[in-house]
């Protein structure tokens, strides 16, 4: 015979409290003292007891469960930063139902309709093409959701992201500071903000040296795309002497085709700086300066901002930037005045204020 399944009021036997504290222990938002949560989890482990997540959505109106739209998973940053989120929910009473879409704004719009019919209590959106009456929409439904890792024009929307224009910036300043003369951009995607803002931060941080990109171009985030870029820059009669790339999955490609087909050494010939500083950044076969996109912090306060619009019925602060530091390997000259210090955690909890942008950037 089967063995009987282990209930809640077994539970509350073995930790010595009642069966509605058990309830509360496994239902997110709930208050319950810390003494109790121990005893009860410790108890739940001993006894093998796993909550009715059915029963305890009847009972509470609400799934648990965050649906997350994503574009694709070719980006490494994205599998790092889902994976982080998963354990950020499930941390807290919830599962992630996660949806694929291509970059394309009526594709994404009935994806995240099949999301809400599936009657997630949130949804992130972290595809690059988010059509503006889909946010409308989605407040217009009282729909709980976070841009991650997506912006848009509109600063009020909640969405976590890297400081991408004064990360730009900052790699551009880098590369001045080098030394480089002939410094080329290629470019994330004219038709994502991050891309843009990246783009705009570089190029300011030039100007104010005097210079400007001797090219940029338009690379879709592909690392196919990026590889060829890299060929027409090396056709040129001036090749660049620097490439800032617009994130670490294309430099990946921008690194291979100068070693491999084109015969150049990094940095002694080309400097190469990324961003996102995925975990491939730090193998020896790339070593790859970058800028870092903090993903953990990131994540956190992507569920913060989410679980209090769900649970407490925060308004969201609108646009959270975090800082992008500047990471150093081997793919870059360093300059002898840049300061060598530790960049801060990926665990660090601080919001650093970015610089004001100009208000003309991100405009196509």
């Amino acid at each position: 015979m089967p063995e009987a399944r282990i209930t809640a009021a077994d539970v509350a036997r073995r930790a010595g409290v009642s069966q509605p504290t058990v309830s509360r222990v496994f239902t997110p938002g709930s208050r319950v003292s810390p003494d109790k949560i121990q005893r009860v989890q410790e108890a739940a482990r001993e006894l093998g007891y796993r909550p009715n997540t059915l029963a305890r959505s009847l009972n509470t109106g609400r799934s648990y469960t965050i649906g997350i739209v994503l574009a694709y998973l070719t980006n490494p940053f994205y599998p790092e930063a889902l994976q982080i989120l998963s354990e950020r929910f499930s941390a807290r009473g919830y599962h992630m139902m996660v949806i694929f879409a291509q970059n394309l704004e009526e594709e994404v719009d009935g994806v995240v309709e099949n999301l809400m019919a599936h009657q997630v209590d949130g949804i992130i959106l972290a595809s690059v093409s988010m059509s503006n009456s889909l946010t409308e929409r989605l407040r217009d439904l009282n729909m709980p959701f976070v841009l991650f890792n997506r912006g848009q024009e509109d600063r009020t929307l909640p969405s976590v992201t890297a400081a991408n224009y004064a990360g730009g910036y900052l790699a551009g300043q880098f590369l001045v500071a080098g030394g480089h003369r002939r410094i080329a951009h290629v470019a994330g995607w004219r038709k994502s903000l991050n891309g843009r803002d990246r783009q705009a931060g570089f190029v300011a941080a030039l100007a104010e040296a005097g210079q400007a990109p001797v090219a940029t171009i338009d690379s879709h985030f592909r690392r196919e795309v990026a590889a060829e870029a890299t060929r027409s820059l090396f056709a040129r009669p001036d090749p660049p002497d620097a490439i800032f790339v617009g994130n670490d999955h294309m430099a990946f490609a921008v690194l291979e085709t100068l070693r491999t087909e084109l015969g150049r050494a990094v940095p002694e010939d080309v400097s190469v700086v990324g961003y996102d500083d995925v975990a491939m950044a730090a193998w020896p076969t790339y070593d790859l300066t970058t800028m870092r996109q903090p993903a953990r912090r990131m994540a956190d306060e992507t569920v913060t901002m989410l679980l209090g619009m769900i649970e407490d019925g925060v308004t969201p602060m609108g646009r959270l930037e975090i800082e992008s530091p500047l990471i150093l390997r081997g793919s870059a000259r360093i300059p002898e005045s840049w300061p060598r210090t530790d960049p801060p955690s990926d665990q660090s909890p601080d919001i650093v204020p970015t610089p004001t942008p100009d208000p003309t950037r991100g405009q196509t």
